[in-house]
């Protein structure tokens, strides 16, 4: 991998490997950028998920609104 390293006092632009330690760093932030990703997504899906179970009992969206539930 690689990164731009730009000079801003020449204007000269160059393009260098990145060390190891930039290497895990961005490691690590792809995998945590991919559990938020999940976690956002499961928690999307339990959202709809108790809607759907809130709607069976015949509840509206102005009932789950009252309920401070949104209704969305």
């Amino acid at each position: 991998m690689h990164k731009l390293v730009h000079n801003v006092e020449t204007g000269e632009v160059i393009e260098v490997d990145l060390s190891s330690e930039e290497l895990a760093q961005l490691a690590i932030d792809q995998a945590n950028a991919e559990e938020e990703q999940q976690a956002k997504a499961e928690a999307e899906g339990k959202k709809a998920a108790a809607k759907a179970k809130l709607a069976a009992l015949g509840l509206t969206s102005d009932d789950l609104k009252a309920l401070g539930l949104g209704g969305n």
